[in-house]
């Protein structure tokens, strides 16, 4: 059948299927064999287009299950985006398959959650010719929302207006209720019209009868209840909208806008908010009540705002309950933002309130409980099913420096004594995590394609084979820098590529030139602790256990430069005592001869330069940004480039798996900081998301941290995902623990950028309120003393400048502390009512209270 296996690699969907034509059932199952050998035999070709077709309709012509149909198009090397059902419909009635169903459900079950629309309409055309009804899962669902505004342009539906579409869609009734299920999907259905074509149209066949409104009410209700991601709950406020629910809906349903009006994201609060209000309908008033006390202690300024002003009416409107009213109204006097706090002063002192004297306690300091220390690292590993098990949670872009250190000193230990078991268990771990899948020959210091290359090389002797002339050209063109790179002697040019990456790579590099089946007892660099510190005395019983054997040249460098700052002379006797060359360099470590201290500077920086053709990205470049560059002392040599820090413009990142970085140079975290810069401030500049997560990392290890650090939190308090703030955040909190925290430091950065307009200062205050609710009241008022300055001198205050003021005004009264805060009187002198003058007079009196 070699014709057969021909036309079907060309995606001949005719001739595959008149070749099958002509065939009995015992040829067609004898070719259903060969054809699961012939995918699994090219198990690295990606089939797609009209060559999944063919083999689509070859597995429905010769296999003999739907079980066996689905594993065989379910493999992810066969893409079913653009395959056509029909041939395979045709096949299958040609053939007489009662199974066509079942392997729809089948192939359903498979889909891809992030990716459903690979493969969905394949699926749906032969559900729709089979007729039955469509499988519920949340893949499926998710390529149905997705096929709501993605159509091929080949579909003759194409140009018909998705009201006509949706209308006579055959799973509308089925799939319509999980749409309100499926967390996540609201992303799915915010294309189209401005994010508003999907829930218009459901609005619209609702008013014709179609849809059942009150389906559509609760379904959106309960969505939002359950919340989810900002961007996926847009599409359900706009059908909200579209659906102007009545006075009666909204009161049917009033217990739940009023959770929703407490509990929800500010946009689904407001919502709620308006939906009660305009309403007007009989809501029970004790819990309108109960829900206010919560409202009006929330940070969104303008919620807190209308709900004032609603409680003001229902006080008019109700004279009978005005007491009761008035103590709700009280609960808002402690506001954080002066001109509401006010607000609810005036009126609940209007209906009756008359407020208790209080009595403040003042917290001088910081109450943060004492630092933890770094965790003990993991013990090695020795066995193949832990090194497998550890190895399946690698092969991802944000891997952990300590699961790396970990997996490499375990492959050089097992190559040594138990390879052909390791070789055997690792294999297809690494397939179908698709390792080295990706990689690229001029990928030559690409840390991701040199990890994949070693875990190869230990899987497959093949693999090191054709990997060892990379191998070899990495480590000779590094070898001129490797040799006591910090004497003190004539300046060398650091080199162009990161130096991270470099020594990450020569250490790969190295790594791989070791697995082969000689007695290794493991990696001298194995860390001891979590932050990748390496304990000295460890490190000296690993030197002396070597004897006479040849020492790993980057194997040495890496742990030397995980060794703590300082000098150990009792440790460095032992160790020049052993009369090896490892030995002696381990002893010039301890007496000093380790990495100095760099000088760092800062610096500001434009985005690159347009490239001549499409520039998709420039114009999404800030267009400056502050970094930080470093320098080793004077007359101190830097081959590696590791005190060297340029500044680089904008859209040139730091490098790939850059979260290794801080345990490369545990000891060094404003150095690292500085490499780091540039990916910290796409946090807060462009972004992007967990680019800041590795700062808790950062901040466990040691070294001084100078502006480098101070600019990196600055950065992560201002990022623009929360989950890069928390990460700041609980950096900040560590270092304010460790009495290594420069708050004033911090605060200038944070003031410097927000005056010159790098950040968007309004994502600072939670972050920073949340350190005041954890105990570091002192710490961020001297965050908020420097950071003001530079903000108050500005020719035009930061959006969000009043937020931080009033957060000062908080922190200046509960510390007692004092602080002048240039520029503050200035700006009080310019008299008036607006917020930003407000805020400063409420923090100008806190200071002279």
């Amino acid at each position: 059948m070699t014709d057969f296996f021909r036309a079907l690699s060309r995606g001949d969907v005719t001739t595959v299927g008149s070749m099958l034509h002509t065939l009995d059932d015992p040829a067609r199952r004898a070719l259903g064999d060969e054809l699961i050998a012939h995918v699994r035999q090219r198990r690295d070709h990606w089939a797609w287009g009209s060559e999944a077709t063919a083999l689509a309709v070859a597995a429905v012509g010769t296999l003999s299950t739907a079980t066996k149909a689905a594993a065989l198009l379910g493999r992810q090397s066969i893409m079913l985006t653009d395959a056509d059902p029909e041939p395979v419909v045709a096949a299958a009635r040609q053939r007489g398959v009662p199974w066509l169903a079942d392997l729809a459900y089948r192939l359903a079950e498979r889909l891809p959650r992030s990716r459903a629309w690979d493969g969905w309409r394949f699926v749906a055309g032969l559900l729709l010719a089979e007729k039955v009804p469509p499988p519920t899962g949340d893949a499926f669902v998710v390529g149905w929302a997705q096929s709501m505004w993605w159509q091929r342009s080949s579909d003759e539906q194409r140009r018909a207006p998705l009201l006509d579409r949706l209308r006579a869609d055959p799973f509308l009734d089925v799939l319509l209720p999980r749409l309100f299920d499926v967390d996540g999907i609201g992303t799915d259905l915010g294309f189209g019209g401005g994010g508003r074509a999907v829930p218009a149209t459901l609005a619209a066949l609702a008013a014709e009868g179609r849809l059942d409104r009150a389906v559509l009410l609760d379904g959106v209700l309960g969505r939002l209840l359950r919340g989810d991601r900002p961007g996926a709950l847009r599409p359900f406020l706009a059908l909200h909208e579209e659906l102007r629910p009545s006075p009666d809906e909204v009161a049917a349903r009033a217990s739940g806008y009023l959770r929703l009006l407490a509990d929800g994201p500010g946009p689904v609060a407001g919502l709620a908010q308006r939906a009660l209000r305009d309403a007007d309908g009989p809501v029970e008033f004790e819990s309108l009540l109960d829900t206010s006390r919560v409202v009006l202690g929330r940070p969104e300024k303008t919620l807190v705002r209308a709900q004032l002003s609603w409680l003001d009416r229902l006080a008019r409107h109700n004279p009978d309950r005005a007491a009761d009213i008035a103590e709700v109204l009280a609960s808002g006097t402690e506001h954080p933002a002066a001109d509401l706090s006010d607000r609810a002063t005036a009126l609940a002192q209007r209906y009756g309130h008359r407020p208790v004297a209080t009595v403040t306690v003042r917290v001088a300091g910081d109450e943060l409980p004492p630092p933890v220390s770094p965790a003990l690292a993991a013990p090695p590993i020795t066995e193949v099913d832990e090194l497998v098990e550890e190895v399946s949670g690698l092969l991802t872009p944000r891997r952990s420096a300590l699961t790396v250190e970990r997996v490499l000193d375990g492959l050089v230990r097992l190559t040594t004594t138990d390879r052909d078991r390791l070789s055997t268990a690792l294999l297809p771990v690494l397939r179908r995590g698709q390792a080295g899948a990706w990689d690229n020959m001029w990928s030559q210091f690409n840390v991701s394609v040199q990890l994949n290359g070693v875990l190869l090389a230990a899987a497959a002797p093949s693999e090191a084979t054709s990997r060892r002339d990379q191998w070899s050209s990495i480590l000779s063109q590094l070898l001129p820098r490797t040799l006591r790179p910090f004497r003190r002697r004539s300046a060398v040019d650091p080199p162009l590529q990161s130096a991270l990456t470099l020594v990450y790579c020569a250490r790969l590099a190295e790594i791989g030139q070791r697995l082969d089946g000689r007695d290794d007892p493991g990696l001298l660099a194995a860390p001891t602790c979590a932050t990748g510190a390496l304990d000295p005395t460890a490190l000296y019983e690993r030197v002396a256990a070597l004897g006479d054997r040849p020492v790993w040249r980057w194997d040495l460098t890496q742990a030397l430069l995980r060794l703590p700052a300082g000098v150990d002379e009792s440790l460095a006797s032992r160790a020049a005592a052993l009369g090896t060359a490892a030995g002696d360099e381990l002893a010039g470590w301890l007496r000093g001869d380790a990495l100095p201290a760099t000088v760092q500077q800062l610096v500001t920086v434009d985005r690159r330069e347009r490239r001549h053709t499409y520039d998709f990205g420039y114009d999404g470049l800030p267009v400056r940004r502050t970094l930080v560059t470093t320098a080793p002392p004077e007359e101190v040599a830097d081959p590696l480039g590791l005190l060297t820090v340029r500044a680089r413009p904008i859209g040139r990142g730091p490098g790939d798996s850059s979260n290794l970085w801080p345990a490369l140079l545990p000891g060094h975290r404003g150095l690292v900081a500085a490499h780091l810069l540039p990916e910290f401030a796409s946090a807060a500049q462009q972004d992007a998301q967990d680019a800041a997560a590795i700062l808790p990392v950062l901040a466990e290890c040691a070294g001084a941290g100078g502006p480098a650090l101070d600019l990196a939190l600055a950065y992560g308090l201002c990022a623009r995902h929360e989950v890069d703030r928390v990460a700041a955040l609980d950096a900040l909190l560590m270092l304010a623990a460790a009495g290594d925290l420069d708050a004033p430091g911090v605060g200038g950065q944070l003031g410097a950028l927000a005056a010159d307009g790098q950040v968007t200062l309004t994502r600072v205050v939670t972050p920073l309120r949340d350190a005041i609710a954890a105990g570091a009241r002192l710490s961020v008022w001297r965050l908020l003393a420097a950071a003001l300055p530079p903000m108050l001198a500005a020719p035009a205050p930061p959006r969000g400048m009043p937020d931080l003021l009033a957060l000062a005004a908080e922190t200046a009264r509960a510390t007692g502390v004092l602080i002048e805060v240039p520029g503050l009187a200035d700006v009080v002198a310019r008299g008036g009512t607006s917020r930003l003058v407000t805020e400063a007079r409420r923090l100008a009196t806190a200071l002279t209270a």
